[in-house]
């Protein structure tokens, strides 16, 4: 399993906290361990979760995921 942080560009908000955690939540192998306004810490199986899903996942949110 792999812990990253992830930089997320737009979130101003508990409302965009919460978007984001749902839609992180949606991803299998992914365990959401904290948001926050412009960020997010979670822990997945990097075998079977790829960048792309994360960042596909936050932009479904409304935000963009800054590498």
């Amino acid at each position: 399993m792999k812990t990253a942080e992830l930089k997320i560009e737009g979130m101003t908000c508990h409302h965009c906290v919460m978007a984001v955690k749902k839609e992180l939540s949606r991803i299998e192998n992914l365990k959401v361990e904290d948001v926050q306004i412009g960020s997010a810490k979670v822990e997945y199986d990097e075998a079977k979760v790829t960048d792309k899903m994360l960042a596909d996942a936050i932009e479904e949110a409304g935000y963009k995921l800054v590498n």
